[in-house]
């Protein structure tokens, strides 16, 4: 797939910035902004390029026949978002338990427009005590990239104020659909 990947990236005229430091054993990625499907194939493609394994959250329902087994194949993990109440628990000791683990988290839920993220992905890293590492698809420079890692501090409205400031300066696909929140 990593030969795959660049080929698909070198035609599409992308570039990858950046990577996840080797001491960073266990993360939640943010995958910021998400407006458009064709996040999925340029993330997932970023990720076969550095060799970076990562799992992913998806709504179940894309979890239908032959979809099943090339979505787990790819590191799906799947979310029944009608009974929610217990994921973020459920990621958290995934990652304790694992010697290694990245889970990519796109903070919106959605592809949709939103007014607010969905705050998951901090507090399952805040549950789990493992960082959040800032990844982009910035379609304006045609760049798939790894920002900086970030250590939550707990204290939401501060760390969420630096987060959205980050994706601030991101083109996302759809930017209608993309709010800057900060």
């Amino acid at each position: 797939m990593h030969l795959i990947a660049k080929l698909y990236f070198w035609l599409a005229g992308w570039k990858t910035i950046g990577t996840i430091p080797p001491e960073i054993k266990k993360a939640i990625i943010v995958a910021a902004p998400h407006t458009s499907n064709m996040d999925f194939p340029l993330a997932r493609a970023f990720f076969y390029i550095k060799k970076i394994q990562v799992r992913y959250v998806i709504k179940k329902e894309w979890m239908k026949l032959f979809l099943k087994d090339f979505f787990m194949s790819t590191g799906a993990l799947p979310v029944d978002r009608a009974n929610a109440a217990r994921m973020v628990e459920h990621m958290a000791d995934l990652l304790k338990e694992a010697e290694r683990m990245y889970i990519l988290i796109s903070p919106e839920g959605t592809r949709s427009s939103v007014k607010k993220w969905k705050s998951g992905f901090y507090r399952t890293a805040v549950l789990a005590e493992v960082p959040l590492i800032l990844a982009y698809l910035d379609y304006g420079k045609k760049e798939a990239g790894i920002g900086p890692v970030f250590h939550p501090t707990g204290d939401y409205e501060a760390d969420m104020k630096y987060i959205h400031n980050y994706y601030s300066r991101i083109t996302p696909r759809n930017p209608e659909q993309y709010e800057n929140l900060a």
